[in-house]
């Protein structure tokens, strides 16, 4: 066993999309993460990902009867860290809300995640990353300037903004609860997440240098020096030449050095248009790999902008180990205490008698629960 979070136990009760991200997280750095799923087949919407799935152990539990409801207890008076999505007020309604489990473990790390947070206006709405960025300002901001906004997957909102500030939460109130003896509430909402990361755009706001407009910015892909490029094959190349010197080395590659129009007032908006123009005529000539060999070694700032296949197939990413076992390896890396990540394992895989003697469940016991069908292996 290995990570800097090894011996920290997790119960995870429940959830989509960032929850079990974040479980994922904390497994591969190393805590040892319980899931807990209802019994049956999982929603259409909720399938079993081998990837995100990885490195825990899986527990069927019937949370609306009484005998399932207090196995869940059970594992979280013994956890160092309870994860949950439901929607405000479920947990408390099945008798595993904030005060339940506290009053069962005083030292609980009680950590929930939900779109629009515990409280307020729509605090009880449905809503998915998409709902959560456009309310906060994030979906507006991300696309062209003649075009509507441009969903980018489902990263910005339920991982970035939710899942990660999550296992940031939680391990924070884990540090305190062990310096203290006493645990807490970790309310994590993703609108509060994704606003938080909208810092750069709200102070380049203050300073007057970041406008209500989307595709018009330094950052947005407004900027010629700052977007993406078309090639003549169709695919497409990343260019970051923020600073002066590597626009330089940009239109050196790009056979267009010397040309005082493109370097005189590279910073004024005005004139972005039309150096756009004569860059994107430039790399519309070549194919990606061209270019690719071109700026090989040129601190330019351009990159391909490669699939997740290619990606994976990459010569520096594949020297760094950045992929194993066809998913992301655990990041970011330690060198005391190195992650590793698990292999992926089909929750049926669990050994659930093992798991409920872990918590001092008796063979009756365990016998008696099985048979009820309060608990059980999980399946998909």
């Amino acid at each position: 066993m290995s990570g800097p979070l090894h011996g920290v136990r997790v119960v995870e009760l429940g959830g989509q999309g960032p929850v079990p991200f974040c479980a994922m997280t904390l497994a591969d750095l190393g805590a040892d993460v319980i899931t807990l799923r209802r019994p049956g087949p999982a929603a259409p919407t909720n399938p079993h990902n081998p990837v995100i799935d990885r490195g825990r152990r899986f527990l069927a539990v019937n949370l609306k009867s009484p005998d399932g409801v207090a196995v869940a207890k059970r594992l979280v008076a013994r956890a160092d860290v309870t994860l949950e999505g439901f929607r405000p007020g479920v947990l408390e309604r099945l008798g595993l809300g904030p005060a339940d489990c506290l009053a069962a473990n005083p030292r609980l790390v009680y950590g929930r995640m939900t779109g629009w947070g515990q409280d307020g206006p729509l605090a009880q709405a449905a809503g998915h990353d998409i709902n959560y960025i456009a309310l906060t300002g994030a979906l507006h901001a991300i696309g062209p300037a003649d075009g509507p906004p441009t969903v980018p997957v489902n990263l910005l909102g339920d991982y970035a903004g939710g899942a990660l500030y999550l296992a940031l939460g939680v391990t924070s109130a884990l540090l305190s609860a062990r310096a203290t003896g006493r645990g807490q509430v970790v309310d994590t909402a993703i609108v509060d997440g994704v606003a938080s990361l909208m810092s750069i755009v709200y102070g380049l706001t203050a300073a007057g240098r970041w406008t209500g407009e989307r595709g018009v910015n330094l950052l947005d892909g407004g900027a010629p020096f700052y977007c993406v490029y078309p090639c003549s094959d169709g695919r497409h190349v990343a260019v970051g030449a923020l600073e002066e010197p590597f626009y330089l080395d940009l239109l050196d590659g790009l056979g267009l050095s010397g040309r005082a129009d493109l370097v005189d007032g590279r910073l004024d908006r005005s004139r972005w248009p039309a150096i756009t123009e004569v860059l994107s005529a430039a790399f519309a000539e070549h194919p990606r790999a061209h270019w690719e060999e071109v700026f090989d070694g040129r601190d330019a700032c351009v990159t391909p902008v490669l699939s997740a296949q290619e990606a994976m197939r990459h010569p520096h990413l594949e020297a760094r180990g950045t992929y194993v076992d066809g998913h992301a390896a655990p990041a970011p890396r330690f060198t005391g205490t190195p992650a590793v990540s698990a292999a992926h394992a089909e929750p049926s895989s669990t050994d659930v008698r093992a798991l409920l003697a872990e918590h001092d469940l008796s063979p009756a016991e365990i016998d008696r629960l099985l048979e009820s069908g309060a608990v059980g292996p999980a399946s998909w």
